[in-house]
């Protein structure tokens, strides 16, 4: 077994006005830190389109139809004051979840261990009527009701580390008793939501909030504490992640103090979580992570784990 890894350039092609955080340089960084001969053994892939009966599983069609039409034939388009469209976001937003539906069916079907999609934008603040937080499609959702509904599995996990809340994957899957939802985010920040008391309508949603200054020590306690008993209690089928890197030291928009090393560590702690419920099927989908050297070198550290757990 190896890992697959799927990207298209089209996440080079959404466009963002000058000084935005959600940059083209994200893509590359995380295109380049992957190019390092270390990493020679990944099954490459390229990312296809979603379907729109794939979009639906978490979007309504004019929902989807609303953010097709509004793309601009050049220029910017604004959504909200840190949401965009451009000329290339459409294909670039529709190839990030066609990319996770397509992880899944490589890891279901045993054509990788696991998976990593390296597209952009992010996913897990879209809600079902709402792109914002830089998120059109909410990727790991859209996965999870795929594994669920299409593979006809019976339990899916999420798993989310970015330093935001996933407020969309939270809302699209808080009435779904088939799927387990779990986050550490720091708090107060963006988007307001992720407190401990938010559990869902089926006890299915697990929030650890973190303070600004966390760091390993505290992740580290959040998982061996209270993430992975429940996760080994649910048992999933198949792992996804949200493996966002803006919970780094360095990054600018948030104010935890992980390092590499860290995500390393909750990578491994997931996968061996996998490997003792779910085959070791794991899907990851890259979210946040905005100072391009830390990004391209948590990204490294993440997929290095993948790698060692799918041999």
């Amino acid at each position: 077994m190896t890992t697959a890894y799927l990207n298209h350039a089209a996440g080079q092609a959404h466009l963002m006005p000058p000084g935005h955080p959600e940059q083209v340089a994200r893509h590359k960084a995380v295109e380049t830190a992957l190019a390092a001969p270390e990493f020679d053994g990944l099954l490459r892939e390229e990312a296809p389109l979603a379907r729109d009966e794939d979009l639906r599983r978490c979007h309504p069609q004019p929902y989807i139809d609303a953010l097709r039409g509004a793309v601009p034939e050049e220029g910017f388009v604004a959504i909200d004051a840190d949401t965009y469209l451009s000329p290339g976001t459409f294909e670039a937003a529709a190839r990030g979840a066609g990319g996770n539906i397509r992880a899944v069916d490589m890891v279901l079907a045993g054509e990788a261990g696991n998976a990593f999609v390296g597209m952009r934008p992010p996913g897990h603040h879209a809600e079902a009527e709402r792109a914002m937080g830089f998120c059109l499609f909410s990727n790991a959702a859209i996965a999870a009701k795929y594994a669920l509904d299409h593979h006809g599995l019976v339990r899916v996990a999420v798993v989310d580390f970015d330093v935001h809340h996933g407020n969309g994957t939270q809302a699209l899957l808080w009435d779904e008793a088939r799927a387990l939802y779990a986050s550490t985010h720091q708090m107060p920040l963006f988007p307001g939501t992720g407190a401990a008391h938010e559990r869902g309508a089926h006890d299915n949603i697990v929030n650890v909030p973190l303070k600004a200054g966390d760091g390993g020590r505290e992740l580290r306690t959040a998982f061996e504490g209270h993430i992975l008993p429940r996760l080994e209690a649910f048992a999933p089928e198949l792992v996804l992640i949200s493996a966002g890197f803006d919970a780094h030291r360095d990054d600018p928009l948030g104010s935890l103090m992980m390092t590499e090393a860290d995500f390393a560590w909750v990578t491994g702690a997931i996968c061996d979580l996998a490997a003792r419920h779910a085959g070791g099927r794991v899907v990851s989908t890259l979210e946040g992570g905005y100072d391009l050297p830390a990004l391209a070198a948590s990204t490294a550290a993440h997929v290095k784990v993948l790698m060692e757990r799918s041999e």
